[in-house]
């Protein structure tokens, strides 16, 4: 339905920066739920955060005021600028989309089963 290809990742160290973009294709629907989530092997997803199609964001707790999630409709990419990294945020990251339902349902509370991803990327935090 949209396809997501994640860059950015790379290595730090801890109390440093990264930006992950992520493109996406076009998609059929007029409202997307976007967002990041992370997964560390023989773990289960985190959604870190998202965005909904008003432009709202909701960020995990572990994230909240380090990671900033934004999108820019003309370059079709969707970003999370990353903070004041630390060592636990180590994992690879994936964007995910998919069709939003409307109310108040896109919010990071639902992004690890949002139903479109993309391969990931690694980002490593060192102390």
């Amino acid at each position: 339905e949209v396809v997501l290809v994640e860059s950015g990742g790379g290595s730090v160290q801890a109390g440093g920066s990264l930006r992950l973009s992520c493109a996406f294709s076009a998609y059929p629907y007029n409202k997307y739920c976007w967002g990041w989530f992370r997964q560390i092997p023989g773990k289960d997803r985190e959604g870190v955060a998202a965005i909904d199609s008003y432009g709202q964001p909701t960020y995990a707790e572990s994230v909240k005021g380090r990671f900033t999630i934004s999108k820019d409709n003309d370059k079709n990419t969707l970003y999370l600028q990353m903070d004041s990294l630390k060592p636990d945020d180590t994992a690879a990251y994936h964007c995910a989309a998919d069709r939003e339902y409307g109310g108040s349902w896109c919010t990071v509370a639902v992004v690890g089963d949002l139903g479109n991803w993309g391969p990931g990327t690694q980002v490593t935090v060192s102390s």
